[in-house]
């Protein structure tokens, strides 16, 4: 199925960090928004690294704290085929132009969240921009075999690239 994001990348001239998925995932798509599938644990991670409670399901809630912290979100690709929210399944891939943000935001790291996140930025999105991004692994359920506390490790390069 050609699927076509729907909502634009959340930012602001403050955004220091920028986290990118693939592709919204059939609830993100319904909710309007970036990691909305309930089991996903993005919106848990995240939060716990900056000492605050997790954040499932409020919107508003998820965009007041990534104004806080200075973190834009957006996803590598614009549209593409997709078999519900397999990345696995993609074909046809349209990347999203990362300069978007880029040059009106004074981001100093990039970070995808997943292996075909960040193989599609490393194809599709490093040669028109040169930032170069490191990959996390995915908060999505379908990761399972990532117990939360080895994502939080894992995620901890994102408040430390706030820190510098």
């Amino acid at each position: 199925m050609l699927v076509t994001h729907t909502f634009g990348p959340w930012f602001d001239e403050q955004s220091r960090v920028l986290i990118l998925g693939t592709m919204p995932s059939p609830k993100s798509r319904e909710a309007g928004f970036y990691y909305a599938h309930p089991q996903n644990r993005f919106w848990r991670v995240l939060p716990m690294l900056f000492g605050e409670q997790p954040i499932v399901g409020d919107v508003k809630a998820q965009q007041a704290f990534l104004t806080r912290q200075h973190i834009a979100l957006w996803d590598v690709l614009d549209s593409c085929e997709i078999e519900g929210a397999s990345d696995a399944s993609i074909r046809n891939p349209v990347p999203n132009d990362m300069n978007t943000i880029l040059y009106k935001a004074p981001v100093q790291a990039i970070f995808c969240t997943g292996q075909k996140a960040g193989a599609l930025y490393k194809k599709y999105c490093l040669p028109a921009c040169g930032v170069p991004a490191q990959v996390l692994p995915s908060t999505s359920p379908a990761n399972c075999a990532m117990k939360l506390d080895m994502l939080l490790e894992r995620y901890a390069v994102i408040r430390q690239a706030l820190e510098t």
